[in-house]
């Protein structure tokens, strides 16, 4: 049967068509003869055989053979019995693809009152209801099951709650009243009983068993829920109830008296079916402008990585500096951790011998635990990559889905907004190299899950959600979810001074919810925390320098990566380096918002976005701020704050990325305003200008360049016959923030071997808890540094052979090994000195074996 087909007869139309005239209804073109016009006081009278009847009962069959005879008959027999208390019923059997004689035990019956639908193939009982349903035409309908679990003598129970208002009346085996004969196996109860539970929690309040199939309902209502229904499962109870109370249809649970009847057609794998399909209940309905937006946003996010994204494992982001092989060792080693179940937190790998404090370091747990299999088959790079693409388009997606659930109601205009939010700017420097500021995509979650706590309609439920995302968040990224709380407590502070009415209702179950999400969250995360803030190479705080702030001309100028207006030269004197640019919006871009905040004035969410966009601006630009053109220095708003906890190892540049979802939103809320105005001019012009303004903040796609492979020394495992149980390999000179390649190097080799220095936040040591990047320098490690730098070979002295002996004992050094670099003869004449004898050519490097053998 045809979508068409069950549509017109859920309203009762009959399926043949008559010409106008025997309807009364005279033809196109001419007026109506006295006779065609029906007397005021005579109704037309619908003959009794096309009345729709009372009640229609729907019952889905599939192989029932065996059940569905006893079912009929009893129906029969008990509306039949009724008399006219129903005033006219039906009995709606839909096959769902049977292979057994389901159809002939309905087609051999000649009761007029029996009809049968049928599937060409079993399609699930969700399906088949959508089917039965849409061809009823009762002013009430019941479904029930082919077994009739519940006897049909429990209809009036139901009737009676439909008669005192009710849209729904659902039999009951949970409340009290209800009563049970035979049970079922005890498996299934408890499996329903923990399916009702998931049910209550996640999408349906207040009824204790939506599986009971037992209901009765109002024709048009239930006919109208089920067109709109998209499950074929079991789950179709769930989505028809849920359907019910969003609509504001009153529902009613009412005790039956219910017995297993043994047939079941539920099978194990129904469970998790069941499971997945309250999940897709969940989720929105896809839409093709959603499904065409996040495929934008992907081939963003690709054309971005070109240069990396098709050969990950040999190319290299030029600009990431240090970072890739940073990021790559985060994710080889959490992955490596995870294998051979140690503490994910920690990591004896760099920093011999004390070790790296993970959860001190941005290693995204969150991530490249879950990655864990991608880095195993296919390597840290691989895994990387996949992360920062695809987080970034997933980010995109998020904050396209929070704009339109929010703020406007056009996809177009989301899309704009969410295109700016992800891919502005700062955003595209900090994708070099950071992806724990590319990966965002949960904190538009975080403030739209926040947003529901204000509405206090389901406090509890919404703050332990909102608790885990926030647990979850800590894991992604730390510095992220301070940066996303501030520009939150920013735009609460404006909304509450434009709408303190609005504000004062909203913020008792606020403060209840976010003290409820604080302490699921902190349950989940203490250990972590007090493992990052108090265990081994733990520290206090980061001091990143005056350098951290954003100039005042750095919101004005073009980043570096803008693919028309970009100039590297201005970026790079406006920034702490080509992964810092955490500005560079553009003077047409903030002339745009600043046209758009005046224009749309009257919105108080407009008000709150630009007085957030514009604190966020002036807080990046630090505790002391230079005066453009005068070289005149004043206090700043971030001076009261750059002392405080955490926000002293905030990088205050970064405080401007909160300006590009702000930015985004104003953009979207002018675009979506200019689509709903009449005049063309306005509904042309301003998307025009949108476009010249985010013109110059096009980014091209981030540089990239080969990638030199490691030696065949660590690639082929010749560094085993060097390296002892318990001792480390020193590349030459030590891997620190400036030069970390002996990181890919030690990745390649499996992380078999320990190595001391490295690229990670650690204390500073000797009794100082503050942070810093890289391994303090002992005196070996400092005279090879400034060896490399300068390429001028050290005198040594006796003295200084017995300060290298004593450096390479701290690190139970096995070998030293020098890789070919720019330096590399200095270098090695250095080491030649320190340890008494040359180094051997082995495998594409040289070794000192400190074994005594050369």
């Amino acid at each position: 049967m045809s979508g068409t087909d069950t549509a017109e007869e859920s309203h009762g139309v009959p399926e043949s068509r008559e010409a106008p005239e025997s309807r009364g209804v005279p033809e196109p073109g001419r007026a109506p003869e006295p006779h065609e016009v029906p007397e005021p006081h005579e109704p037309h009278e619908v003959p009794a055989s096309r009345r729709p009847p009372a009640l229609s009962v729907v019952i889905p069959a599939y192989n029932e053979e065996h059940r569905l005879g006893p079912t009929l008959d009893a129906l029969t027999r008990q509306l039949t019995a009724a008399g006219d208390r129903w005033g006219g019923w039906e009995i709606v059997v839909v096959d769902d693809g049977s292979t057994d004689a389901t159809r002939e035990i309905v087609t051999r019956r000649r009761d007029p009152r029996l009809r049968l639908v049928s599937s060409p193939r079993n399609r699930g009982k969700g399906h088949a209801l959508r089917l039965g349903v849409g061809a009823s035409r009762g002013r009430r309908v019941l479904i029930t099951d082919a077994d009739l679990a519940v006897p049909v003598g429990e209809l009036e129970r139901l009737d009676e709650a439909l008669a005192e208002g009710g849209a729904a009346a659902v039999g009951s085996r949970a409340v009290p009243g209800a009563t049970l004969g035979e049970r079922r196996h005890p498996v299934r109860e408890l499996l329903g009983g923990a399916g009702n539970l998931i049910v209550r929690g996640t999408a349906v309040r207040g009824i204790r068993d939506t599986q009971c199939g037992f209901k009765l309902f109002d024709g048009e209502k239930v006919r109208a829920a089920f067109a709109a229904s998209r499950l074929d499962g079991w789950a179709i109870d769930v989505e028809v109830l849920r359907h019910f109370q969003r609509a504001g249809w009153p529902v009613a649970e009412v005790p039956v008296h219910w017995s297993h009847r043994p047939g079941s057609k539920i099978r194990p794998l129904d469970y998790p079916r069941f499971l997945r399909d309250l999940a897709r209940l969940r989720l929105p309905a896809a839409r093709a402008a959603d499904a065409v937006a996040a495929a934008l946003f992907l081939a963003l996010a690709v054309a971005l990585y070109a240069g990396r994204f098709f050969d990950p494992a040999h190319r290299y982001l030029t600009d990431s500096l240090q970072d890739q092989n940073q990021w790559e060792w985060f994710f080889a080693v959490t992955a490596d951790n995870v294998a051979h179940l140690r503490n994910p937190l920690f990591s004896d790998l760099q920093g011999v011998p004390d070790g790296v404090n993970l959860m001190a370091n941005t290693a995204m747990p969150g991530l490249s635990v879950p990655l864990t299999p991608v880095t195993l088959l296919w390597g840290p790079a691989v895994a990387l990559s996949l992360a920062m693409t695809l987080g970034l388009a997933a980010t995109a997606a998020a904050w396209y889905r929070l704009i339109l659930r929010r703020l406007v109601a056009r996809r177009g205009a989301a899309f704009t907004g969410a295109a700016l939010a992800a891919f502005a700017p700062p955003m595209v420097s900090h994708a070099n190299a950071h992806p724990n500021f590319v990966v965002l995509f949960m904190i538009p979650a975080i403030i739209e899950r926040t947003l529901r706590l204000c509405a206090g309609t389901r406090v509890t439920r919404d703050a332990v959600i909102l608790g885990l995302m926030a647990a979850y968040q800590v894991f992604l990224g730390e510095e992220a979810l301070l940066l996303a709380a501030l520009g939150m407590l920013l735009f609460a502070a404006a909304h509450a001074a434009v709408r303190p009415r609005a504000a004062r209702a909203a913020v008792r179950p606020l403060l209840r919810g976010l003290a409820i999400g604080a302490a699921v969250c902190l349950t989940l995360v203490v250990y972590p925390l007090a493992w990052q803030f108090s265990g081994p190479q733990s520290y206090t705080h980061l001091d990143h320098g005056p350098g951290a702030a954003n100039p005042v001309r750095a919101l004005f100028a073009f980043a570096e990566r803008s693919l028309l207006a970009g100039d590297a030269e201005r970026a790079d004197a406006l920034s702490l380096n080509r992964t810092e640019q955490n500005a560079f919006y553009g003077w047409p871009l903030l002339l745009l918002a600043l046209a758009v905040t005046v224009g749309l004035w009257r919105r108080p969410a407009v008000r709150a976005l630009a007085f957030t966009a514009a604190a966020a601006a002036l807080l990046s630009l630090g505790p002391r701020v230079r005066v453009p053109a005068t070289g005149v220095e004043i206090p700043g708003p971030w001076a009261p704050l750059a002392h405080l906890p955490l926000l002293e190892s905030v990088i205050v540049g970064r405080v401007a990325l909160i300006c590009a979802p702000v930015l985004g939103m104003l953009l979207a809320l002018a675009v979506d305003r200019s689509a709903s105005v009449r005049s063309p001019v306005p509904r042309y012009a301003v998307p025009l200008v949108v476009c010249l303004a985010l013109l110059p903040l096009v980014p091209a796609p981030l540089r990239s360049e080969p990638r030199a492979g490691a030696p065949a020394f660590f690639t082929d495992g010749v560094w085993k016959g060097y390296v002892g149980p318990g001792e480390s390999l020193v590349p030459v000179p030590l891997p620190d923030p400036t030069a970390a390649e002996a990181l890919h190097w030690q990745t390649a080799a499996g992380l078999g071997f320990r190595m001391p220095g490295g690229y990670f936040n650690r204390p500073y040591g000797d009794g100082d808890r503050s942070g810093v990047y890289g391994v303090p320098l002992n005196w070996t490690a400092g005279l090879l540094k400034d060896v490399r730098e300068t390429g001028v070979a050290q005198v040594i002295d006796d003295r200084a052979r017995e300060q290298a002996r004593r450096d390479l004992a701290y690190w139970r050094a096995g070998a030293l090994v020098l890789a070919p670099q720019p330096h590399d003869g200095p270098l090695r004449a250095t080491v030649d000195k320190l340890v008494g004898r040359p180094g051997r050519w082995v495998a594409g490097v040289w070794v000192w074996d400190l074994h005594g053998g050369g």
